[in-house]
């Protein structure tokens, strides 16, 4: 409902600015769905890298339990108690180790666990752990140096991406800036003096216009937001 009032507000707000209509107000509201769609995606993305950060740090607490002469199925228990100091109760490893300790008590392998773990998720860092896992238990492979690997790759990529982030957020920023100073402009104008855009309201040509205007403005929009997505 948030980000649905959000959309409403800003299709008002380019209703009023570009045509000065409720009828394209109501025109462009569908739009929502398309809105709302591109929005998971990017709270999807932002919730998995939170995920992928909290299944580090539990890799690598099962690793030093691992190296502490703890059997497997012991370091996921004691990973868990360590887990507790740094994250809540309900964050995600949490939820995930403790879910996973007690299927260990209901004589569930960890292969299997992590199997389904990475399921679950749908993240592929912890696919590809679980597949790994697997493989290492039942080739009899050496576990600790299969985590330890694996830790290191995923914090290898975390660090890649977190550099790539870091080096773009002044664009980032920048663009954000670029894409509100059309509306800025257009709203002042609006605001101290509306007589200039009476010309572009209420008739063909005029309505044409600050579509066309409307369509340059979005497609630069998304252009820029593709240009600044890069994948690791």
């Amino acid at each position: 409902m948030k980000y649905l009032i959000f959309y409403a507000a800003l299709d008002g707000c380019v209703s009023y600015l570009f045509f000065c209509s409720w009828t394209v107000f109501f025109l462009l509201f569908p739009g929502c769905l398309l809105f709302l769609k591109e929005l998971r995606k990017v709270l999807q993305k932002k919730r998995a890298r939170g995920m992928t950060r909290q299944f580090m740090d539990g890799i690598q607490m099962l690793s030093a339990s691992l190296q502490a002469g703890y059997s497997v199925e012991n370091s996921l228990h004691e990973s868990l108690r360590e887990l507790r100091k740094i994250y809540e109760p309900d964050s995600f490893i949490i939820r995930e180790f403790r879910f996973m300790d007690a299927q260990i008590e209901m004589s569930r392998s960890m292969e299997e666990l992590f199997l389904d773990f990475g399921k679950r998720c749908a993240i592929e860092d912890i696919q590809s752990f679980a597949e790994v896992f697997l493989t290492a238990k039942r080739s009899g492979g050496d576990l600790l140096a299969v985590i330890r690997n694996t830790a290191s790759c995923i914090r290898q990529k975390q660090e890649t991406m977190q550099e790539i982030e870091t080096c773009l957020a002044g664009k980032v920023m920048e663009q954000n800036i670029m894409s509100l100073i059309p509306i800025l402009i257009l709203g002042y104008v609006k605001l101290t003096s509306p007589e200039f855009l009476t010309a572009m309201y209420g008739n063909i040509t005029g309505t044409a216009v600050m579509g066309i205007c409307f369509a340059v403005y979005v497609a630069a929009y998304f252009w820029g937001r593709k240009i600044m997505q890069i994948e690791v």
